[in-house]
């Protein structure tokens, strides 16, 4: 029975409740050591009935082992491999170490539990027990949390206790609930029940050092002599001084744990050293010392520890800290090594390896070899966290400070990956770089900024960078620094800083994109190329290659570049680079009318940058997604996506993701007609990135919207600086920006030449949004001309355009000036129209559909579970009036597809 707990099972009952109708939910429950947070998980349990119920505990001791804590959650639902797409039953099997194959995609291990889960899940709930996460593995948690985010309309239900204060309490985006010490009522219930034989002073004195705390009100009792309990205690009999609750508990078990016999003891202490609770090895290590299975008798009959006939389990995490705690420092080292002598073959050598780790001081060279083999195999597994830990641990077990520096140097780089920026930080402090090759200095330089570009600011990671390339000089390592070194300064937007890195650049070939990026005006009368780079090209210089198409409006070549990275980084795993390759296929989707696709991409992207903790590109996506918004007309969402960009962008000195969040408003602005605050936010834009190749983007709108402002006096540098961009670009698609724009402020006679030499040049259909605005714009100029018939044709071109991209507030323009021109428009029944009821997940997951795609393959595209695709579909139909998938591909204009028999 729980005490002082009712509105807490109230809201896990409610959970499993909505469970049984569908739907899905994921709670966190947090608090100190022993304030119930295992007790509600077993009500959960319990309020669960016939619906199936999956556990994990994590194990401190565990902590590095990759994907354990997964494992134990998932081995009931092992059959359900084969059931799943074959990639994800890949990553599962890879991970569980049940192939030889190393995991290639951390995500599709988290898609894969998601979709194990819904698949699981029946007509009562699936009730998910994660308890002690803060002592899960990374890869384990990541995965876990990955599908917890996700979780929709499954009857799936994921409940995770954290203990305050520890790695776990990190968990975001999921909703929290907090336990606090219980009341005075609930207090007195629970000792009034369970402690008889406390007299009034000692009842006062355990009450007053519980705070609360079920387990500290039920263990500190236990530490007593029957006379302490009577009432013979002294100011020093309860451990008062100690400095929370949870050090008070584990004082408590100590106290127990010292009445036991010395074999019990010493045999409990192998058995705290261990993480498997296998009752045989704990034994077999024991047996040196002439310990046998009575041993653990007197533990057992004291509650702290439960056997079974092969397993030994801890009654409290406490219980096994505080035996390990107790022990002498040389009764620990031996305990490991009893156990590392025990752990016998490959299975078992990451276990062995750490073992014998933790059972040496100073440094042992083999035994950092062997930590050095435990890293890479965790790196090939995904366990960066995990791998991160082994390399550290080498390190410090290793004499030369080459390779200590190397291996010091291995653990941050794969801290980084993981996302654990504080500690990849801690690491880079401690390496000696003088002591790295050009190679390794390279590569520390790189991790460096990734931390500070994530955590600090784009200038200084430049710095960093501009440093690291003074230092090496040159060579083969020099272009990647220096690759980089050109992308954190375009996105600090710092003048000044990027002219830092123009100077460093080698007149080599190989430097001419990067050169052209930071000059406009000093790489001659026509920019490079831009031409797709080859495939053994590293990731850095890709997409580098690719931003540049995208500034010179070479869309497909950077689409081109952006879809190859997009599927090496899947392919590899090179999760550090994917948010970047996917924000690069987002712009270009965006420039070439892909706007479905674009958001698909650009959502991926933040899921990522977020999930890892990358700070600096997540605040380029969601400017891209406010953008995105933008031309729709989600004012809402336009506006929450701007403030959240600029606020990390402004924080952190992130002055082109701020261009391109106030860009987002500004376009906005111009297409609801605001046109003087349209052109307030795109001037503060522009000043944001003080840099001609970095402003271009935003031209065309600020320039329309100073002549809608009736501002043209301030159009003289905007319009030389886009005009030197197109000849300098030699580009259809930015010849005809330039010429719109020119037309926005000629004479008359000139005006319609420059209009259709600008329609002439967008019918290469790089770019259909800017066609269907230059088709706009010319047809207001004829309208206003007089010239109604002439209108009308450009005006139906636009509307039809901007109803095809769902643009909602420059369609409603254009129907307005047709509506002028005499034209009466019948709107109903328009897939922009119908499109504009749908939320964006609803409309990404009906234009997958209609393509053709089932909703297994809809859900592994946007890491969702099939169930939650079918769940959007059946919200969708009745807004767009259809009753099976197969009437959206003709309600989209779209060919017929094979649907598979699916409904929704």
């Amino acid at each position: 029975m729980l005490y002082g707990r009712v509105g807490e099972q109230d809201r896990i009952d409610r959970m499993l409740s909505s469970a049984r109708a569908g739907a899905s939910g994921a709670l966190v429950i947090h608090g100190e050591a022993g304030i119930g947070k295992t007790a509600l998980l077993e009500h959960a349990a319990e309020a669960a009935g016939a619906g199936r119920v999956l556990r994990t505990v994590g194990i401190e001791s565990e902590m590095e082992l990759a994907f354990g804590g997964l494992h134990q959650l998932l081995r009931p639902l092992t059959d359900h491999l084969d059931r799943l797409p074959e990639p994800q039953a890949a990553a599962l099997r890879s991970a569980f170490g049940l192939t030889g194959e190393a995991v290639r995609n951390r995500f599709t291990v988290g898609l894969a539990v998601l979709t194990t889960l819904s698949e699981a899940a029946g007509d009562e709930p699936l009730l998910c027990l994660v308890d002690d996460a803060q002592w899960l593995d990374q890869a384990s948690l990541d995965a876990l949390t990955f599908a917890a985010r996700r979780l929709h309309a499954e009857g799936v239900v994921m409940l995770f206790a954290v203990r305050d204060g520890a790695r776990g309490t990190q968990i975001t985006g999921l909703p929290r609930l907090r336990l606090e010490g219980l009341a005075p009522a609930a207090v007195d219930a629970l000792l009034t029940a369970r402690i008889a034989d406390l007299s009034p002073y000692a009842r006062d004195q355990i009450i007053e050092q519980a705070c609360g705390n079920p387990l500290a009100l039920l263990e500190l009792p236990a530490a007593l002599t029957p006379e302490q309990r009577a009432g013979q205690l002294n100011p020093v009999t309860l451990p008062t001084g100690l400095s929370s609750t949870s050090n008070r508990i584990q004082e408590a078990f100590q106290e127990q744990i010292r009445r036991l016999p010395d074999a019990t003891r010493a045999t409990l202490l192998v058995a705290a050293a261990d993480d498997t609770g296998d009752l045989g090895l704990v034994l077999r290590a024991s047996a040196g010392s002439g310990a046998v299975l009575e041993d653990l008798e007197p533990a057992e009959r004291a509650t702290l520890v439960r056997l079974t006939e092969n397993t030994l389990s801890f009654r409290h995490p406490l219980i096994r800290s505080a035996t390990y705690q107790d022990a002498a420092l040389a009764r620990r080292f031996a305990a490991h090594r009893a156990l590392a002598a025990e752990l016998e073959g490959e299975q078992h050598a990451d276990r062995r390896a750490w073992h014998l780790a933790a059972a040496t001081t100073g440094v042992d060279e083999q035994v950092a070899d062997e930590m050095d083999d435990v890293a890479q195999r965790a790196g090939g597994q995904q366990g960066t966290a995990s791998a991160s830990a082994a390399y550290e641990r080498a390190a410090q077990l290793t004499a030369d400070p080459a390779r200590r520096a190397r291996r010091l140097a291995a653990a941050a780089f794969t801290s980084a990956e993981a996302g654990q920026f504080d500690r990849t930080a801690a690491l880079t402090d401690r390496i000696n770089a003088l002591a790295l090759d050009p190679a390794m200095l390279a590569d520390f330089a790189r991790v460096r900024a990734i931390v500070e570009l994530d955590h600090g600011s784009p200038g200084r990671a430049a710095r960093i960078l501009i440093e690291c390339a003074d230092r090496i000089g040159s060579g083969p390592d020099l272009e990647p620094v220096l690759t980089e070194a050109v992308q954190t300064a375009h996105s600090s937007g710092d003048r000044e800083l990027i002219a830092e890195v123009a100077a460093r650049l080698p007149a080599s070939p190989d430097y001419a994109v990067a050169r052209a990026l930071t000059d406009l005006h000093g790489a001659g009368p026509h920019l490079p190329v831009p031409q797709p780079p080859a495939a053994d090209t590293g990731f850095a210089e890709r997409i580098l290659a690719g931003t540049y198409g995208q500034l010179l409006a070479d869309h497909a070549t950077a689409h081109e570049v952006a879809v190859a990275c997009v599927r090496d980084c899947r392919a590899q795993d090179v999760v550090g680079w994917l948010h970047t390759a996917l924000y690069l296929l987002a712009q270009a989707e965006l420039s070439m009318g892909l706007h479905e696709e674009a958001y698909a991409a650009a959502a991926e992207g933040l899921t990522i940058a977020e999930h890892y903790g990358r700070n600096h590109r997540a605040s380029y996506l969601r400017a891209t997604l406010a953008t995105l918004a933008a031309i729709e007309g989600d004012r809402e969402r336009c506006h929450s996506l701007v403030e959240a960009a600029l606020d990390y962008a402004d924080a952190h000195g992130i002055e082109l993701a701020a261009a391109h969040a106030l860009r987002a408003q500004g376009l906005l602005d111009l297409g609801l007609g605001q046109a003087e605050r349209a052109l307030e936010h795109l001037e503060a834009a522009k000043t944001r990135v003080n840099h001609p190749m970095l402003s271009v983007f935003l031209l065309p709108d600020l320039i329309e919207a100073a002549v809608r402002a009736g501002q043209r006096e301030r159009l003289e540098e905007p319009l030389a600086l886009i005009g030197e961009w197109a000849v300098a670009a030699r580009r259809p698609a930015a010849t005809a920006l330039a010429r719109r724009c020119e037309a926005l402020t000629s004479p008359d006679e000139e005006a319609e030449r420059l209009f259709e030499t600008a329609l002439r040049l967008h019918d290469d259909g790089a770019q259909p949004l800017e066609k269907a605005r230059t088709e706009l714009l010319y047809g207001e100029w004829l309208r206003r001309a007089r010239r109604r018939s002439d209108a009308r044709r450009h005006l139906r071109a636009a509307l039809e355009a901007f109803e095809k991209l769902n643009a909602q507030p420059w369609a409603h323009r254009a129907r307005t000036e047709l509506q002028a021109s005499g034209e009466t428009i019948d709107q109903a029944g328009q897939p922009g129209v119908l499109l504009g009821r749908l939320s964006p997940q609803e409309r990404e997951v009906v234009r997958l559909a209609a393509s053709g795609a089932t909703n297994r393959e809809i859900a592994s595209q946007l890491f969702l579970s099939p169930r939650t695709v079918g769940h959007h579909l059946y919200r969708a139909f009745p807004k767009l009036g259809v009753s099976s998938r197969a009437d959206l591909p003709r309600l989209l204009g779209q060919g017929q597809p094979q649907t598979g028999g699916e409904r929704w």
